[in-house]
């Protein structure tokens, strides 16, 4: 039994994670994009303030500095009317009135009839105009508003915005992910659900609902709402849906009519309306709501012209629900009750034409953050290990702090001195030396100057466990003002219903044992409203007085003192509630900005002093110019300790990082023209560091190295007595299932790289081969089997670099990694050279560098040099950073040994490879060739403009593209177990996670007609990916089936769109 439900919940956890990864993938794609992969058109916010507003605004132009939001994304923040509650229903209609108004005020033309306008009002100037314009867009709102009594400390950022550092650690350089940039994740998938019809995603700012809306249907001209089986117990708290039993089915969920609403419904209620599923269970409604099409349009033009009835709540103090109200518009079943409620007659001959569906998945787990304690629960729960327990933070040595290792620091300095207890939560905060924080505590935006403290003998500030303290600036006011409470404290309870304050009873203890009167915390307000919410508990003093005051109203110093009790009473105090309108949200704002700059520019400075240029710079360098003042001041002083750096450094840090940075600090610094002339040291960097790798030594007119070419490789008697020979090379192609980049120089000359490939052949032959033969004719004759011809009379000459559309670049890369072109060599003896490759330019067959294994092979087969295929393989890598090309060795591996293989590198000098042929039998290699697909997609591709743009990435340490390449190293090893168990279907499977690892890698490996080829294929197959590189050539199928496989194939020849070439082929043993 335990054994079961450890795995259960093990498996849980690897699901949120590759869930959460997954929809951060299909994010970050649609924000590099857009083009390619559908984004929002609109992000809006609602808001419960003009104030909270403007914050939204702030953290919405961040996400998109930040790369969570697309520059092409319109984004709106949308207070409530004067700060007055109009319900979520109303909300939502005055967002959309207000996206129309922003839209305008951007200049966006809806179309001729509005031209006349001349800036009025959209909803007065051409309604009908406006309506069909935003209709057409896709929109995603978030319900944000709110004072979040629940989680008080939430409050001056937004519980929307609150610190939620899952899969942190795949970006350890970049921000702390928010709860808002989770939900941004799941949201992106959603997108895909609409195509291109217009439509409305609505979700809540407090739960992040995780599940794979990717896969998500939508009905057409409807409205939808997600939903999710749940207990009767959890249901009797919550909205449920009544679905009709008539249903559709798809993978993982069930579409089916809405029938009716209910509310925190009794069993009997559930059974009275036929509620309960078959397997005891009942749907709960997750907030989630969209609109499409029809039901869209509709919605649209009641927002609209929503003002009125906005108005008349207002004047009435009512207000207009959404999941109770609005929704019940598109559910008859609900139209008499929704008639006697504010506007409910306007709402079904506004909304009512439509109808609503369930949709309905079972893989949702839904983490709501309603509480201060369900916050550090989900932090220290079942997905712990997805948790960044340390991110972009400075803490001191363990022998001068005692700091637990289950606790989240998160974008804090944590000076000598301080204590912090098991799970606790320290964010966006500044902790001197004389605090103690327990456990289960959460410390928010603090930033106490230690000089206020005195020494920790003098005065020490104890939090105590399961507590929460933070920090807020004012409206008015110079100081900032110290808040706390207890982790579980209801704020809303009555003081004489279970109000507490820091954990006790708020009447019988606290104000008991301190001595303070009712009359001290509410004057104003009537018994029956008395709470925490409204207490004047807070004094606003200097930092020392009202940490030393907090002490006291947490019941740690002496209970009745005078001298404290006086000072309480004759500062000025506010409450939580006051608090809550009364937050200067600008000061906060900059003063966080500059807080994550200073962080930024202290872990920069580090990693200069004591480091070895480990983390991002770029990245870093990003967040140090957003402290306006001096972020410029910093960086310039950063680029000025370059030199200095790379000379103390010069014998372990490789040139080409080294260059990398000071290029990332010339950019920071704005010059461009500078940063563009070092890059061509970054990659003459890469190239000496990776001839190095495989020990071999060039003439100083190639590359700085001692000049003395191996033995091993050198013609000691082609050159003394003319002697006819000839050699013919032919080799199969490669297609790579998993793990290519890994190979990748500079990342296999410091990182262990795995990939796992096979040699085939293409419509019965080895595709690609050269002659060689020796002449009596001086000089080197080169063709090609394009009819390109060249004769080389010194091959002295040549010399790199070499044109970029040369077109025996590669014949001459060989003559020199080779040792052929030497000073004697040519004056009796010459060779004549003809290649060929029989595949499509642009392949992703690894074909440049198997014709370079090829030619290199059979250069050192003529001239008796060491042809091994490792050797071959190791003079390929620096053949091809020679030609400027760049490249890993797994092409050349892949063509050089036959069958599967699984390849190993080790980094080193020189570079080792590790090749293990895996022995396949003869079902599998069958199983193989009938399922698996080789596809030409017709898209030309260059592999040196991905390769670019990646290794520029893993110069700069970028986090993403390293923990994605090391997923690739793991998928290799998964893949070749897959393989040897003849689990070919988890191979398709480690197939596509490979290819959506690819695209994080580069968006643009890939393009909509690959997209749109691979969508065709999806229900036949088990997985797919572009060979090598990406961005077009030849893709890889694998069928779910033999029979699949067949029909696929007669599909994708039939089809009009799709001008492919199938080819067929074995695997070359």
């Amino acid at each position: 039994m335990s054994s079961g439900f450890s795995k259960t919940k093990q498996r849980k956890k690897a699901d949120l994670a590759t869930l959460l990864r997954k929809s951060w993938y299909h994010l970050r794609l649609s924000v590099r994009h857009p083009t390619r992969v559908p984004t929002w058109d609109a992000i809006v916010l609602t808001a419960a303030s003009p104030e909270q507003a403007e914050l939204y605004e702030w953290q919405l132009r961040r996400a998109k500095r930040m790369g969570r939001i697309a520059s092409s994304t319109v984004t709106l923040a949308v207070p409530d009317p004067d700060g007055k509650r109009i319900g979520s229903g109303a909300a939502t209609l005055n967002a959309i009135h207000a996206l129309a108004l922003h839209y305008e005020k951007l200049g966006f033309n809806p179309g001729p009839e509005v031209e006349a306008a001349n800036g009025t009002c959209p909803t007065e100037s051409s309604p009908k105009s406006w309506v069909r314009f935003l209709s057409e867009k896709h929109v995603l709102m978030l319900h944000a508003g709110g004072d979040s009594k629940r989680v008080p400390w939430a409050n001056p950022m937004g519980k929307v915005f609150l610190p939620l550092p899952y899969l942190a650690a795949d970006d350890a350089d970049g921000p702390v992910p928010l709860l808002f940039d989770h939900i941004l994740a799941i949201a992106s998938c959603a997108r895909q659900a609409f195509r291109d019809e217009g439509g409305l995603f609505i979700m809540t700012g407090d739960v992040l609902p995780c599940f794979d809306a990717f896969k998500m249907t939508l009905p057409e001209d409807a409205a939808s709402i997600v939903t999710v089986p749940i207990t009767l117990d959890i249901a009797s708290n919550h909205g449920v849906i009544v679905t009709s039993k008539s249903e559709s089915r798809a993978e993982g969920c069930i579409v089916s009519l809405v029938n009716d609403l209910l509310q925190k419904p009794t069993v009997e209620e559930l059974v009275k309306k036929d509620a309960i599923l078959h397997d005891g269970r009942t749907l709960l409604d997750t907030g989630i709501i969209s609109a499409r099409g029809r039901a869209w349009l509709d919605l649209v033009a009641l927002g609209c012209s929503s003002q009125p009835m906005i108005s008349e709540l207002l004047g009435s103090k009512k207000e207009m629900s959404l999941y109770e109200d609005l929704v019940a518009a598109w559910v008859p079943s609900r139209h008499d009750w929704l008639r006697t409620r504010p506007l409910g007659e306007l709402l079904i001959n506004s909304l009512g034409r439509q109808k609503i569906y369930s949709y309905c998945t079972y893989d949702l787990q839904f983490l709501h953050f309603g509480t201060s304690s369900e916050v550090l629960d989900h932090l220290s729960g079942d997905a712990s290990g997805i948790v960044g327990r340390r991110h972009l933070c400075s803490i001191p040595a363990t022998t001068v702090s005692d700091i637990a290792a289950s606790s989240v620091i998160l974008s804090s300095e944590i000076a000598p001195g301080v204590s912090i207890g098991e799970d606790s939560l320290i964010y966006d905060s500044t902790v001197s030396g004389a605090v103690q924080i327990g456990s289960q505590s959460i410390v928010v935006g603090i930033h106490i100057p230690s000089e206020d403290l005195g020494t920790p003998e003098s005065f020490r500030f104890m939090l105590p466990d399961r507590h929460c303290l933070w920090e807020v600036p004012l409206v008015g006011h110079k100081e900032r003002v110290i808040v706390y409470c207890g982790l579980h404290d209801n704020p809303k309870n009555s003081i004489y219903k279970d109000g507490t304050f820091c954990g006790k009873p708020l009447e019988k203890k606290v104000l008991f044992d301190l001595g303070i009167e009712e009359n001290d915390l509410w004057n104003s307000y009537a018994e029956q409203d008395r709470c925490l919410w409204n207490a004047k508990l807070f004094p606003i003093l200097t930092y020392s007085e009202m940490l030393k005051l907090a002490s006291w109203l947490m019941g740690l110093d002496d209970s009745r003192n005078k001298e404290k009790i006086t000072l309480w009473r004759s500062s000025q105090r506010v409450s939580l509630e006051e608090l809550h309108g009364s937050i200067n949200f600008p000061e906060m704002c900059n003063g966080s900005s500059n807080h994550q700059a200073d962080l930024a520019a202290g872990i920069a400075k580090a990693c200069m002093n004591y480091g070895m240029l480990g983390r991002n710079f770029s990245q870093l360098c990003h967040e140090i110019l957003q402290k306006e003042s001096l972020g410029l001041e910093i960086c310039k002083n950063f680029l000025d300790q370059c030199p200095k750096f790379q000379e103390q450094n010069s014998k372990i840090l490789p040139k080409s990082r080294a260059y990398q940075v000071e290029v990332d600090l010339l950019r920071a610094c704005g010059d461009e023209a500078k940063a563009i002339d070092l890059e061509h040291k970054v990659w003459g960097a890469v190239a000496e560091e990776t001839a190095s790798a495989v020990r071999y030594g060039f003439k100083e007119h190639l590359l700085e190295s001692s000049g003395k070419p191996h033995t091993e490789n050198h013609i000691s008697n082609l050159d003394r007595v003319f002697q006819p020979r000839r050699t013919k090379v032919e080799l199969p192609v490669r297609v790579d299932f998993v793990g290519g980049w890994s190979d990748t120089p500079p990342w296999s000359l410091e990182r262990a790289g795995c990939v796992l490939n096979m040699a085939i052949t293409l419509e019965g032959s080895l595709p690609i081969g050269t002659i060689i033969e020796t002449t009596n004719q001086a000089g080197i004759s080169i063709q090609d089997d394009a009819g390109n011809e060249l004769h080389i009379e010194d091959p002295i000459s040549i010399k790199t670099p070499f044109e970029i559309n040369d077109p025996f670049r590669l014949v001459k890369s060989a003559l020199l990694v080779t040792g052929i072109v030497e000073e004697n060599f040519g004056k009796s003896t010459g060779l004549a050279i003809n290649t060929w490759a029989n595949v499509p330019r642009g392949s992703g067959l690894g074909t440049s560098s198997i014709l370079a294994a090829a030619v290199v092979k059979g250069l050192l087969q003529i001239s008796d040099g060491d042809e091994s295929n490792e050797n071959v393989a190791r003079l390929v890598l620096v053949l091809e950073q020679l030609m400027g090309t760049g490249g890993g060795w797994q092409d050349q591996i892949g063509g050089l040994y036959p069958g599967v293989k699984f390849t190993s590198s080790f980094p080193g000098i020189p570079l080792r490879l590790h090749v293990v042929p895996l022995l396949a039998s003869p079902k599998l290699i069958t199983e193989l060739e009938q399922r698996l697909l080789i596809v030409f997609t017709g898209q030309v591709r260059l592999a040196h403009q991905v390769l670019h743009k990646v290794v520029t990435r893993y110069l700069q340490r970028d986090n993403l593209l390293i923990s994605s390449i090391k997923r690739l190293t793991e998928l290799a090893k998964s893949g070749r177990e897959a393989l040897m168990n003849c689990e070919v279907d988890e191979l398709g499977e480690i197939m596509s996670e490979a290819w959506r690892l690819h695209q994080e890698l580069d968006p643009y490996c890939s393009n909509e007609f690959v997209d749109k080829l691979f969508a065709f294929s999806q229900p036949y197959s088990s997985g797919f990916k572009l060979v090598g590189a990406g961005g077009g050539g030849f893709s890889l199928i694998l069928a779910k089936d033999i029979e699949k496989a067949k029909e696929l194939r007669e599909r994708l020849e039939q089809h009009p769109e799709f001008d492919v070439k199938i080819y067929n082929w074995t695997i070359c043993n």
